[in-house]
């Protein structure tokens, strides 16, 4: 998240009262370091479960070729963005290479309300900011077998250079670190165990 005094400052949100919604209906955060395996267990789990909802982030970069609004993300203008935080619309954001990144409140707890669970996948940052706006959310991390597992997983990628590598590894190391915070700390070694495990967890 970026200290320029010129961007808005992160908002301490009410936190939000689950004390009537239906049990079936909960916010799941789905936290792990780059490479984990964390979209293809989510892409497996809501093929298995299309009764989950999956959290659609808001931003204000401009959508990729194949990136469709609404779906992948909702794309935004800075200044409406900006709005969004005055009004306290967004459960979390932050600011990654320019560009603003942040969680809507209102879909998620209308979700909730329906008696519906939504799974938020993101960042060490934004689970932590989630954590103090919605301490009832069900916060899983995801860890690899070993570091030297992510780390070849990341190089067989073929998509970063050395010097990024070096840079997603040492954030690995400090999200890793984290992983004692959240509720669940679950080691993905293998697709369907970790993926039968996940269901237990949620559907229990």
């Amino acid at each position: 998240m970026t200290s320029d005094s010129t961007h808005p400052q992160p908002i301490h949100l009410e936190p939000f009262n689950q004390s009537t919604p239906p049990p079936s209906g909960r916010l799941i955060v789905f936290t792990g370091p780059s490479g984990v395996g964390k979209g293809t267990l989510l892409r497996t789990l809501m093929f298995n479960h299309p009764e989950l909802h999956l959290s659609v982030s808001a931003t204000t970069r401009q959508p990729r070729p194949d990136e469709v609004d609404g779906k992948h993300y909702h794309f935004v203008s800075k200044a409406h963005f900006e709005q969004m935080i005055c009004k306290k619309e967004l459960l979390e954001w932050a600011e990654f290479a320019g560009h603003f990144y942040g969680t809507p409140r209102l879909p998620i707890e209308q979700h909730i309300h329906d008696g519906h669970s939504i799974i938020l996948e993101i960042e060490l940052q934004g689970a932590r900011q989630i954590h103090r706006n919605f301490p009832d959310a069900l916060r899983i991390f995801i860890l690899p077998p070993t570091f030297e597992e992510l780390e070849s997983r990341i190089r067989m990628r073929n998509q970063d250079s050395e010097a990024a590598i070096i840079r997603r590894l040492e954030q690995a190391q400090m999200e890793i670190a984290a992983a004692p915070e959240f509720d669940v700390q679950l080691v993905n070694d293998d697709l369907n165990t970790t993926v039968q495990t996940l269901e237990a967890i949620i559907f229990k």
